[in-house]
């Protein structure tokens, strides 16, 4: 499962228990500041948040700055889901230890509203790899190509890392995206991209590939949508990593940056035995 529904919204999963996490720090921190009746350790909490998040992205944007420089305001654009994890951790634990020292009272409820935060993170990624177990593989979902042959994904693979694109011409961000992943499929040769369009039929997807001028090559039609609900991903745009070995190795739910792209297409040049340990590396 990639996605999960609150209502009419739709979030990536490691957003969902990231957010999940945040909440229970917050709640038990105020609650054992009701309890002894002293000032809730919710604002050390608030301050480590923005610093991570900061971090997290300049050191992402520093990463990928030749990818950003092109397109000053993309860079504080945080909808392509370009973070560091490491820079945001680092900066949220300076943050904490700062604020540690300067009210050594704050160490015990800030502890334990932190340890709160990382146990529910970790057990709600638990139960997800746990859910999501003996998903990680190639799908063998049949589909149809525009000449109305039947095919899969490992024969569009043909032995290569493989980027799978679900859209629909109906989707703005899917639209705005294409122009990005048509010419990384031209330059990166030993990549095969498949394109794979959710729900609607040939006349209305070749009708939109001709009048918007895109030219992508393996696009292919999923009629039921059957390969979203395989993989477990209600949101389009979805665009799946999978390594030479047909393993997945990362995954991006909403619009791709050309950073976010380049960020991915990385992981896939990496030793297929590290596979297993970044499955669910996501934007």
């Amino acid at each position: 499962m990639l996605t999960i529904n609150i209502g009419p919204l739709v979030l990536p999963m490691h957003q969902a228990m990231l957010i999940a996490a945040v909440l229970v720090a917050f709640s038990v921190s105020h609650i054992i500041g009701r309890r002894q009746k002293t000032q809730s350790v919710g604002h050390i909490l608030s301050d480590m948040l923005i610093a991570a998040l900061l971090a997290a992205r300049l050191a992402f944007v520093v990463a990928w700055f030749d990818l950003y420089r092109s397109a000053p305001w993309s860079m504080i654009d945080i909808r392509d889901g370009g973070f560091t994890p490491w820079a945001g951790i680092m900066a949220a634990l300076l943050v904490a230890i700062w604020h540690a020292w300067r009210t050594p009272a704050s160490c015990k409820p800030l502890g334990i509203a932190l340890a709160s935060g990382i146990l529910t993170y970790g057990a709600l990624l638990g139960a997800s790899l746990t859910i999501n177990k003996g998903l990680s593989a190639l799908p063998a979902t049949a589909l149809t190509t525009l000449a109305g042959e039947q095919t899969k994904l490992a024969r569009l693979a043909d032995g290569k890392p493989l980027v799978v694109n679900l859209w629909a011409s109906w989707c703005p961000p899917c639209r705005r995206e294409m122009p990005l992943l048509e010419g990384v499929q031209k330059e990166q040769g030993g990549t095969a991209f498949a394109f794979v369009n959710q729900g609607e039929t040939q006349d209305i997807v070749e009708h939109y590939l001709g009048e918007s001028g895109v030219d992508l090559s393996n696009v292919v039609l999923d009629r039921d949508t059957a390969l979203g609900k395989v993989v477990g991903s209600m949101a389009l745009p979805t665009t799946l990593f999978y390594d030479a070995s047909g393993q997945l190795r990362a995954t991006h739910m909403g619009e791709l940056s050309a950073a976010t792209l380049a960020d991915k297409l990385r992981l896939l040049q990496e030793p297929a035995q590290q596979s297993h340990s970044t499955l669910k590396k996501q934007e």
